[in-house]
């Protein structure tokens, strides 16, 4: 089992370069199977999200090749079987080959998808999209049986503008009979992302960014060519450490206008951070004012950062408060943070942060990805060792996260086990 060591309290400075956007990465490359040609995508994170989705296109007979940050998806000789628990489950993610399969073959057998216990998170909403298409849905257990006769086109009005249903529908819709509208669709950038490369192996979209979508079905998708955006949330955990931290940080390779209700949060809280084309530099400022934030959906302040948005706002001078509005189990982090010396108190959806609190090293543990996170962030700004444990969480998601911390000087390493005087 891995753990990560942080000796904190250490100033950073250079350059940390952000990979390509998990969130965006893992529907892109099922998106690539609609296909009946092979598909190229650049830009992939070395994350291990990544290798599980690997695992599964591997267990469906699709060829994939990899280069330096990028993969050639070949679905020519590709198996429609169905997706057994122990690699659905994985990740959340695994639930996009629900709407890939089922555009394509019409056919979909797989268990119910992974990923972090931050919440019920229902797919409840993809469902009843593909029922509106004409697909009908048993469940046996945990395992899903999608199919239809045909798909068509209709008009579907999500209840909330959920990311992953805008994408699973969107899916669905290439290859159904006529025009689908997808209303209250989700705005992400990792949506545009997507859509754009189904545009590129033939599809019809319109909207993607809007919060209309209107699909136009074909009957053949050939091969497409996309480069994973910068990892928004990625940047923002990055940009978070360096204004606490940070002597010139820079945070490169970065879309500034994807981040912006993070960028006016940290102004607001008074933090020295310079916006550039496409990086923000940061400094440490100890003279950081409390702010309330509340999550929502894109262009909002984002869930994924709220949990290492929660460590910053204990060095704020006052009283800070965060409110949870998408996932009851975002807080799970925090017992760890109050270990650490952190004045967090919680009810239901709001936490309330009273700063400004020195933290101190010690053992806790990574519940989920952007939880660990957060504690990294803590065991960063923290005096003496922090052990974080099932790190595992963190590695779905950041890439190369120890080797972009210790080249801009962090004193942070990962091992097996805990070394004897360490």
């Amino acid at each position: 089992m891995k753990k990560i060591i942080i000796n904190g309290n250490k100033e950073l400075s250079g350059t940390i370069r952000i990979s390509g956007a998990k969130n965006a990465a893992v529907a892109l490359i099922p998106a690539a199977i609609i296909s009946d040609e092979p598909s190229t995508i650049c830009n992939i994170p070395e994350i291990s999200d990544i290798n599980s989705l690997e695992t599964i296109l591997s267990f469906l007979n699709i060829k994939t090749t990899r280069a330096t940050e990028s993969m050639v998806i070949d679905p020519t000789n590709m198996n429609n079987r169905s997706i057994p628990e122990e690699i659905s489950s994985k990740l959340r993610a695994s639930y996009y080959f629900m709407g890939a399969l089922l555009a394509k073959y019409k056919y979909v057998e797989m268990n119910f998808p992974g990923g972090c216990k931050i919440g019920s998170r229902p797919i409840n909403y993809h469902l009843e999209g593909f029922k509106k298409l004409g697909a009908t849905v048993k469940e046996i257990g945990d395992k899903y049986i999608i199919k239809a006769e045909k798909l068509k086109g209709t008009n579907i009005n999500l209840e909330k503008a959920s990311v992953g249903a805008t994408i699973n529908i969107m899916f669905a819709a290439t290859k159904a009979e006529g025009t689908t509208t997808i209303n209250n669709a989700a705005k992400e950038p990792e949506i545009i992302n997507v859509a754009q490369f189904l545009k590129s192996m033939g599809a019809k979209i319109s909207g993607e960014g809007t919060e209309t979508i209107t699909i136009t079905g074909v009957d053949r998708l050939s091969k497409g060519q996309t480069e994973v955006i910068p990892d928004r949330i990625e940047a923002g955990t990055y940009v978070i450490i360096g204004s606490l931290i940070g002597k010139n940080l820079k945070i490169d390779n970065i879309i500034p206008e994807h981040l912006q209700a993070l960028i006016h949060k940290l102004q607001e809280a008074n933090a020295n951070i310079q916006v550039g084309i496409d990086n923000i530099t940061c400094n440490k400022n100890d003279n950081l004012k409390a702010i309330n934030i509340v999550t929502s959906y894109y262009p909002d302040f984002p869930t994924d950062l709220q949990q290492p948005f929660s460590v910053f706002t204990t060095q704020c001078e006052g009283k800070s408060m965060i409110k949870e509005t998408l996932y009851e189990n975002r807080f799970m982090h925090v017992p760890y943070l109050n270990k650490m010396g952190a004045n967090i108190k919680t009810e239901k959806d709001t936490a309330i942060i009273i700063g400004k609190t020195k933290l101190v090293g010690t053992d806790v543990v990574a519940t989920d990805l952007r939880a660990g996170a957060s504690l990294v962030i803590a065991g960063l700004i923290a005096e003496d060792k922090t052990i974080i444990s099932e790190v595992e969480h963190i590695l779905r998601g950041y890439e190369g996260i120890i080797e972009k911390l210790t080249n801009v000087g962090a004193d942070i390493k990962i091992v097996e086990e805990i070394p004897v005087n360490s």
